[in-house]
This record gives structure tokens, sequence and C-alpha cells, in this order.
């Protein structure tokens, strides 16, 4: 099997445990009447180069199946600590294969917030814009879409959020959306700087930044599903850290895609802040490191 074929058949058995089609947990509110009438908006960017078309696209056609994944890890972890004996009996009637149906509904609340945030990333930095990207029109139009795409998604979450009447999950929640919030902000704000030696930035530091930007979400997430289960702190703090490694490692894979024979293209592009660059840099030495970038003559600014 190829790996697209065996992660699909990953994803397909880990559905199977959870008892839940999660290649489809937030089509009921990408179906929402509102999201339509912005859709039917959106198709005046057709033909244009604004990254939000290919967003668009990846909600249709996900061939890496990695969309809904934060929500299936959500539910597999529920599944994994089970239900709370200690609960009232009322409780205990609201599990379908082990899993609460608050449960379940927090794994589609990770994933709109995911999506919304996906959707915001895809806002262009118009300072930022050449001829080559198309018209200033277009890449204005396009930016309005992702915002209000991305607000009312993330306002749906918030919704779904109050209605699980759990005020600390609720907590947990919104000091998700705010760190990834503040992740974001650091990587727009470095994102020109891509192609030239930015500050010194060690292990320890991007292990923070990408906490911010692509770990929070998961490891939150994990946390708030066994507070809903009313599991004791030790529990949440074990699910905690398990959504935080495992989202790291997928960065970690993310990363070294452009380093791997075979994978060295323009189409896997990487900055000077990504896990090899930042773990090379550690083991050398600025001083060596810096040295090396020069000797391959790599574009600096």
């Amino acid at each position: 099997l190829s790996s697209a074929s065996y992660w699909s058949k990953v994803v397909s058995e880990a559905e199977k445990i959870v008892g839940y089609p999660t290649s489809f947990m937030s089509l009921r509110c990408l179906l929402s009447d509102e999201l339509s009438n912005i859709a039917m908006q959106m198709r005046k960017l057709v033909g244009t180069n604004h990254p939000l078309l290919n967003t668009a696209r990846g909600f249709v056609s996900d061939t890496r199946n990695n969309l809904q994944m934060r929500g299936l890890v959500v539910l597999l972890v529920s599944k994994a600590a089970g239900p709370n004996m200690s609960t009232e009996d009322s409780i205990q009637n609201d599990i379908v294969s082990g899993i609460y149906s608050s449960q379940r509904t927090l794994a589609e609340i990770t994933e709109l917030i995911h999506t919304a945030f996906l959707v915001h990333r895809g806002i262009v930095n118009i300072s930022e814009l050449t001829s080559s990207d198309g018209a200033l029109k277009d890449m204005q139009f396009g930016n309005k879409m992702a915002v209000l795409s991305g607000d009312f998604l993330l306002a749906n979450a918030c919704t779904s959020l109050a209605q699980l009447q759990n005020t600390k999950v609720v907590e947990i929640m919104s000091s998700a959306i705010g760190d990834v919030i503040q992740g974001i902000y650091y990587e727009n704000s470095s994102s020109g700087k891509e192609n030239i030696l930015t500050d010194d930035i060690r292990i320890s530091d991007w292990k923070e930044q990408v906490f911010q930007s692509h770990c929070v979400l998961l490891a939150k997430s994990c946390k708030a599903a066994m507070e809903l289960a009313k599991h004791a702190v030790g529990i949440q703090k074990m699910a905690f850290k398990y959504g935080k490694h495992m989202s790291m490692c997928h960065k970690l894979n993310a990363d070294i895609q452009p380093f791997i024979d075979g994978n060295s293209n323009d189409s896997l592009p990487f900055n000077l802040n990504s896990a090899p660059v930042v773990f090379h840099q550690e083991f050398v030495g600025r001083e060596v490191w810096i040295k090396q970038i020069k000797e391959f003559k790599w574009e600096i600014e």
C-alpha cells in the first residue's frame, strides 16, 4: 500500500472504533444557508491566485485525509479514557460506543475552530503583493471572504461551546482560541523573513512557538473531553500531553518533508525557522550555521 492508502485505512479503522464518520464531521455547518451564501460570493475568486480557493478545494477533496484528524483524535482519546463510573446514571445513559454525546459535539467544535483558522491563514498581506500575484481588487475581495467565513465558523463553534453548558470546558477552549491567535500573529510577523537570517531561535523557542500555533488546540480539546466525562485532573493532564505531543510530531513530520530524498522541490518550501534548520543550528552553533548558509549561496536579504 502507498502511504496515502495506508493512512486512509488507518483513518477508516479509527472511525470504526469511535463509531462515528468523522470524515464529514463539520459538514453540517459548512452546508448551512449562511455559509452557502458566502460560497456563492467566493465563486468570484475563480481564476485568481488567492489562497482561499485552495483552502475551499481542500474541504471538498481532502486527498491527505488531514482535515478531520483533530476531531477523530479527540474521540479516540475519549474512547480510550472511557466513562467515569462515579458519575450519575443520567449521564451514563448518554453514551454511544463508549463516548459521551457532549464529547462528540466537542470533536465537531474542535474541527470548526481548526477550519476557521485554516481559512484565516489564507489572508494575504496586501503590502507584500507583486504583479504576479494578480489584481489587487481580487486579493482584497478574497481577504474579505476569508475574514467573513472564518469568523462565521468561529461564531458557530462558540455557540456550540455555550450549548455544552460547562463553564470549565468553555474556559479551556476559549484559551485555546486565544493561544492559536497569538501563534498565528507570530507566524505572520515573521512570514516575510523566511529567506533571511532571523533572530537566534533555539529548540525551546521553536517548541513554544509551535505549541501555540499548531498544538494547543488539540491538546486543550483532549483535556476538555476528559472534563466533560468528569475525569480526574491527572487524567486530564495526560490527555493534554498526548494531544500536545501528537500535534508536535505532526508538525515535525511536515517540517522535515522538504529534506527527505525525493521530496526536495519547489512545491515543498521551508523557512529558516523550520524544525530541521533550528535543530541543526543549535547542534553546530550559530556562527557555523551562518557560514554554511553563505557557503551554499542561499538567497539571503
